[in-house]
């Protein structure tokens, strides 16, 4: 046993991206674990009666009662939390109080849907502001082309700043209305996904393109990169090879807080332009008071930002192991 035990501990030393992993899932876990029971208590900080508020004041009290049992809210609250977790686990969601279908049901058709959107749109930001802060990071790199560097700024840094929803309305009217070039609303075709990508990925190309350039201008400014300039190393090698590689923390970094972002800004643009994700099924259950949803969403975003974040960082503690974090 002391054999193992002494095996384990070399190994850990000798793996520090294995002892970090192990830290960072340990607290993905517990986040997990904290959203889960904040969702389950969710439906019992609303003030009220949740049942009573969607069936209306004047229902039956029998009828309330009915649909309390059939949800489990008549039962104690640590068997309802059990009840929800085993829930979860089982695929089993409860049923909807505005359709009477499963939560289930609406809840996958919708993040297919709004899955779907905010893929195509962290991609147009990846294939985009990469090059782009790239490109003008080394044109204006030791101070040249100001010109250049001013306009950038000064347009990234509009871009940047113009909320999602007023161009999502902007891109409706000229696009669709003024001149019926594309679909006004809905999931149907490649075309459909144009506007809402372009609404969803403009603000954050912008300012992820600043931070590439800026960075792009630090690796520059390194010694090494300055010898290999002084040897006259072809600008493929210069640039893909000795700079990119060391641009990846940081576009990591950022890309990785930038698709959870992507996916609950969808909750906004996906009402614009009517599309069928989880952001329109949000707003219906809010408004209608279908909390089975609301609460399912709510879960789903929430684990999608610790697991995303997670991933990151261990895929940056694998690029580069001086992100690590040291333990004795």
């Amino acid at each position: 046993m002391a054999v193992v035990t002494l095996t384990g501990r070399r190994a850990a030393r000798a793996h520090p991206w294995m002892r970090f992993a192990a830290r960072r899932l340990g607290g993905l876990v517990v986040g997990l674990a904290v959203l889960l029971v904040a969702t389950f208590l969710m439906v019992h900080l609303i003030p009220g009666d949740p049942v009573r508020n969607v069936v209306g004041l004047n229902a039956k009290p029998q009828d309330v009662e009915r649909i309390k049992a059939a949800l489990g809210l008549n039962l104690p609250l640590g068997e309802q939390f059990l009840r929800y977790v085993t829930g979860l686990f089982t695929g089993d969601l409860g049923i909807s109080l505005r359709t009477r279908i499963p939560v289930s049901t609406v809840v996958t058709s919708g993040l297919a849907a709004s899955g779907s959107l905010a893929a195509v749109a962290f991609l147009a930001v990846m294939v985009i502001a990469v090059p782009l802060g790239m490109a003008v990071g080394v044109a204006t790199a030791r101070g040249r082309h100001r010109g250049l560097h001013t306009a950038f700024t000064a347009v990234t840094g509009l871009f940047a700043s113009i909320p999602g929803f007023l161009l999502a309305v902007g891109l409706v009217y000229f696009l669709a209305v003024a001149n019926p070039w594309l679909p006004v609303s809905g999931r149907a075709g490649w075309h459909s996904y144009l506007m809402p990508t372009i609404a969803l990925a403009v603000a954050p190309i912008a300012g992820l393109s600043r931070i590439v350039r800026s960075q792009t201008a630090v690796v520059l400014g390194e010694d090494y990169l300055r010898t290999a300039h002084s040897k006259q190393l072809p600008g493929r090698l210069l640039y893909l090879r000795h700079t990119l590689p060391n641009l990846l923390t940081a576009t990591l970094t950022i890309g990785g807080m930038l698709l959870p972002g992507l996916l609950g800004g969808a909750v906004i643009i996906e009402n614009v332009f009517n599309w069928p994700g989880i952001g329109t099924q949000v707003v219906l259950a809010v408004t209608g008071n279908d909390f089975p949803v609301a609460q399912t969403i709510i879960l789903i975003l929430g684990a999608a930002v610790l697991i995303v974040n997670a991933a990151v960082d261990l895929i940056i503690a694998a690029v580069d192991p001086r992100s690590t974090l040291k333990e004795d």
